[in-house]
């Protein structure tokens, strides 16, 4: 009888935890839209580009300017954010994955929202560990980010 309750009680566990690592990448997923959609806004109301640069360890934002992209790293909306830790990014380009592995501050950013309300059309694929399925956040040409649910679901 304890062994059964042992048992039912590590099963309940295991739930909440996946659960739990679940809700965490949908927090994830939401808060790079949401950060993505503002920084689209921004580049419609300012008339500048904003561009996104994506890497293993987090994002960041940039603004371009005369002398090229400059990295927006104030205390604002727009500052440079870490992933959740042990959160896995990968980013999709026009069918292509592209290199997330370091931060490159030379390189210009992978994604850019465009004055005209255009965006780069991408997606970027997030996991947490052993979280069952991913996230994905599609950056669609229109300058609509989206998010869909993919692999297994509790």
């Amino acid at each position: 009888m304890l062994a059964i309750v042992g048992v039912l009680a590590l099963a309940v566990v295991i739930g909440i935890d996946a659960a739990g690592g679940e809700r965490q990448l949908q927090r994830e997923g939401e808060r790079f839209q949401a950060l993505v959609t503002h920084a689209c806004e921004r580049a419609e109301l300012g008339g500048r580009s904003v561009g996104v640069r994506v890497d293993a360890n987090g994002f960041a934002f940039a603004m371009l300017g005369f002398d090229g992209w400059m990295a927006d790293e104030r205390d604002g909306e727009l500052r440079p954010r870490r992933w959740l830790q042990g959160l896995a990014a990968e980013l999709r380009r026009d069918g292509r994955v592209l290199g997330v592995d370091a931060a490159d501050d030379a390189a210009g950013p992978q994604i850019v929202c465009f004055p005209s309300g255009e965006l780069t059309p991408f997606t970027l694929r997030l996991g947490l560990g052993s979280t069952p399925g991913t996230l994905d956040v599609n950056g669609r040409p229109d300058g609509r980010v989206e998010l869909a649910r993919s692999g297994a679901q509790h």
